[in-house]
């Protein structure tokens, strides 16, 4: 597999037990295969920045497949409310965020590699959306592929660090890769706004149904 990581600097060598515990996932390494998605990371804070290329083996490394069965959005947003914030106190959110946690948080200590989604800004507030109860699962599942932003593949464990080897980099412009990634940013809560606001079916599923108990087969696919 080739990954690409996308910062303001250069890093030749991944290091294992670095990296900010807010992240989705907590503390690893972030990469996509998307070229493109990892340049707009380079220049996320409008700086110009760096593309670094890697390539992987998975083969001998144990992988959490976020987007596979057995799991579902569900154990998705129980990892991130467990890492990333801010979740609305003495709210709904708040009970919403216990709840996954105790259900749904899968363990991820015994992978090497996850795979999943990436909240990026405007999917961290579709997100938050669900978690207080104002749009429905069916609707989150809907917006998180409105900015095509793809999977992102994260390095956890030492052993999968071990693993990836540095093949070279790219020097990215801010002035185009910031203007993307905001161009694709307000793309997304555009076509978010439009489908939170068209009516819900009376089967649809929200976070305080799924609280009580619903017994439903999208909760399980």
């Amino acid at each position: 597999m080739q990954l690409y990581h996308g910062s303001e600097k250069i890093i030749y060598m991944p290091a294992f037990g670095f990296g900010n515990t807010t992240n989705d996932y907590g503390r690893g390494f972030y990469c996509t295969e998307n070229v493109e998605i990892a340049k707009e990371w380079a220049c996320k804070n409008n700086n110009d920045g760096f593309v670094t290329k890697y390539e992987i083996d998975l083969e001998e490394l144990s992988v959490l497949r976020l987007n596979e069965e057995p799991y579902n959005i569900l154990n998705w947003l129980a990892l991130l409310t467990r890492f990333r914030g801010y979740w609305q106190k003495k709210s709904l959110a708040e009970q919403a965020k216990d709840f996954l946690q105790e259900n749904y948080l899968p363990d991820i200590s015994g992978y090497d590699v996850i795979i999943g989604y990436r909240a990026d800004d405007s999917y961290f507030s579709f997100a938050q959306d669900f978690v207080m109860g104002t749009i429905s699962l069916r609707k989150l599942s809907e917006a998180m592929y409105l900015g095509k932003l793809g999977e992102q593949v994260v390095l956890k464990s030492k052993m999968a660090f071990e693993a990836i080897n540095y093949l070279e980099y790219e020097s990215v412009s801010a002035e185009e890769y910031y203007t993307q990634k905001v161009a694709r940013d307000l793309s997304a809560r555009r076509e978010y706004a439009n489908t939170k606001g068209k009516p819900d079916g009376v089967d649809d599923i929200y976070m305080l149904d799924i609280m009580r108990g619903i017994d439903d087969d999208r909760l399980r696919i």
